[in-house]
């Protein structure tokens, strides 16, 4: 059962998802209508579940259940990831985790955990510089917690220690 993301209350679940590039607005839209099909028939023991969706900076899909109508089994989360496997298959990757995105100029770019140190040494990246925390498990988490700046993350060892306020 799909319903609106904004209707969900803050005890939802939810599991973020992040391309490995900025889907263009063709791929974006097929993304759009493949997870919206799944969420409308999204069950757990046969049970329809509460669900939704959204799909943000055309590269983070963030997929919602309200567990507190019925709870996620592994076997229903096991078809969430066989559907972004399917777009994995199509070119549009949203299971691979070995870049960082961070919000720059607000433009989402992308890095690998190797360029960090260097780039957070040259200044480029600061501990003030917005990131996303991917691992966020509920949707009022996800509200306050998703955008934080690279300081208050598992990202701050990498940050010189002179740019660390005391």
């Amino acid at each position: 059962m799909y319903l609106s993301f904004d209707s969900f209350p803050a005890h939802s679940r939810i599991w973020v998802y992040q391309a490995d590039r900025k889907l263009t607005e063709q791929e974006s839209a097929q993304v759009s209508a493949d997870i919206r099909t799944f969420c409308e028939g999204w069950e757990a023991h046969g049970q329809p579940l509460k669900t939704s969706f959204q799909l943000l900076h055309n590269q983070f899909l963030i997929l919602a259940v309200d567990e507190g109508v019925h709870q996620a089994s592994g076997c229903s989360i096991d078809g969430s990831v066989r559907v972004l496997k399917n777009l994995q298959s199509q070119g549009i990757n949203f299971l691979d985790a070995s870049k960082i995105a961070f919000l720059i100029n607000e433009e989402v770019k992308l890095f690998s955990r190797l360029e960090l140190k260097a780039l957070f040494v040259s200044g480029f990246l600061s501990p003030q510089t917005i990131t996303f925390n991917n691992l966020v498990a509920t949707k009022g988490d996800w509200e306050m917690l998703w955008k934080i700046p690279v300081e208050k993350s598992w990202m701050a060892k990498y940050l010189p220690n002179h740019t660390l306020v005391q």
